[in-house]
């Protein structure tokens, strides 16, 4: 069968009329191959685009970490602008975009990586695309090199803790004082394995080390720093996912709110974007999980010249804050998990507060509450798109709502 690719998909497979999905390929390439269902497996390229590019990862063949290695960068950041545009603009909602920031190679500071014992030793890595085979990817170009370089530890971990029967999911995280990693899957902590994880870490300098839901080995605290402040958040606690995607939110979130003194942020995390903004406000920070509530207000208390900071540990879906909570805040920090906020931004939309910063990693969700504001009396001013996690599909974005008082 011989196809012209019309378009890409959300997931980033080429799209042929039918539809008919062909994986890795681009708009306008002429391919053949065998039709299997509604995807044409294993396809050949006859005409490849302009933006076609050789992958600069050797392992993108076998590894499905990635998904737009085979595209040129100005390709992929002109196609994930246009997903935000045409989610936006499904809701009926056009504005200014900045241009897209995009986060280097080797700049992912968190990742999760998969092990499991075999009959030859053991294997760690990523998964293959849409398969469980696991494919050791020791020359990967998305990673820092600090967490290519705990690769013998989670082997070792993986020999001492792992069975063949299950899988282990490693959760590396770079911080100030080395990699803090949590280990999920593995067998249960008895007193040999205790001893040999806690060798593991000290002979690979990891920071913390973490099995299941006990921690093993402190070396150092594994702190964040977000602006003046040291945070020490809890294991596996969420991270923007590159040191550069976060500066750039948090440049974006900065503009946003521009000369507020007082500022609520929602879904706060351990304080991302609370800390540097208390710098020159003071800022309530709320946040369902309790033990980041917990990590964000030490690193607050043991900062230097921050302005007052409150956290709150609440649910944000059942229990938004109120339209009335909102009174005398002069601009909000609203950074949702991928379902977005709806019942948190009705409220919103019925408080009025003058601006809104508003981050998403979900441009469906992220429209969809945009247009409640909208419908309420706001304007969405701009929005800038951020791409820090490089050659996959996934679409980060930041933007400024503001009404007239």
């Amino acid at each position: 069968m011989k196809l012209t690719i019309e378009r890409l998909g959300h997931l980033g497979d080429g799209i042929a009329p039918g539809p008919i999905f062909v994986p890795r390929t681009l708009p306008g390439e002429v391919v053949e191959g065998e039709l299997d269902g509604s995807t044409l497996a294993a396809p050949r390229i006859l005409e490849p685009s302009a933006d076609r590019v050789k992958a600069p990862c050797t392992h993108y063949g076998q590894c499905g970490g990635c998904a737009l290695q085979h595209a040129s960068d100005g390709f992929v950041a002109a196609w994930k602008q246009e997903v935000v545009q045409t989610a936006l603009a499904a809701q009926g909602i056009s504005t200014l975009f900045r241009p897209i920031s995009t986060s280097p190679a080797l700049s992912r500071r968190r990742a999760v990586l998969a092990g499991r014992r075999t009959k030859k030793g053991v294997i760690v890595g990523f998964h293959g695309r849409a398969s469980g085979t696991l494919v050791p990817v020791p020359g990967c170009r998305l990673l820092r090199p600090e967490i290519l370089g705990c690769l013998p530890a989670l082997e070792a971990m993986v020999t001492a803790g792992g069975s063949r029967k299950g899988e282990l999911a490693m959760t590396v995280t770079v911080s100030d004082a080395g990699a803090d990693v949590l280990v999920t899957g593995g067998k249960p902590l008895e007193g040999e394995l205790r001893a040999t994880l806690a060798g593991i870490a000290e002979t690979h300098g990891l920071a913390r080390l973490t099995w299941g839901d006990e921690v093993v080995a402190l070396r150092l605290p594994p702190t964040q720093s977000f602006g003046p402040a040291r945070v020490v958040p809890p294991p596996g606690a969420f991270l923007q996912a590159t040191a550069e995607g976060e500066a750039a939110l948090l440049a974006a979130v900065i503009e946003a709110v521009g000369p507020a003194r007082r500022i609520v942020d929602l879904f706060a995390g351990a304080g991302t974007f609370a800390l540097p903004l208390a710098a020159t406000a003071e800022v309530h920070a709320v946040e369902g999980d309790a033990a980041m509530v917990k990590a964000l207000d030490r690193g607050w208390r043991e900062a230097e010249g921050l302005k007052r900071v409150t956290a709150e540990s609440r649910d944000l879906f059942r229990r938004p804050l109120h339209a009335t909570e909102f009174k005398g805040i002069d601009a909000v920090v609203i950074d949702p998990p991928r379902a977005g906020a709806e019942a948190q931004v009705a409220e919103l939309a019925r408080a009025g507060v003058p601006v809104i910063a508003m981050i998403s990693c979900n441009p469906v969700t992220f429209a969809r509450d945009a247009k409640a504001l909208v419908e309420a009396g706001y304007r969405v001013d701009w929005v800038q798109v951020v791409d820090q996690f490089r050659w996959s599909t996934h679409v980060e974005m930041a933007a400024r709502l503001s009404r007239d008082i």
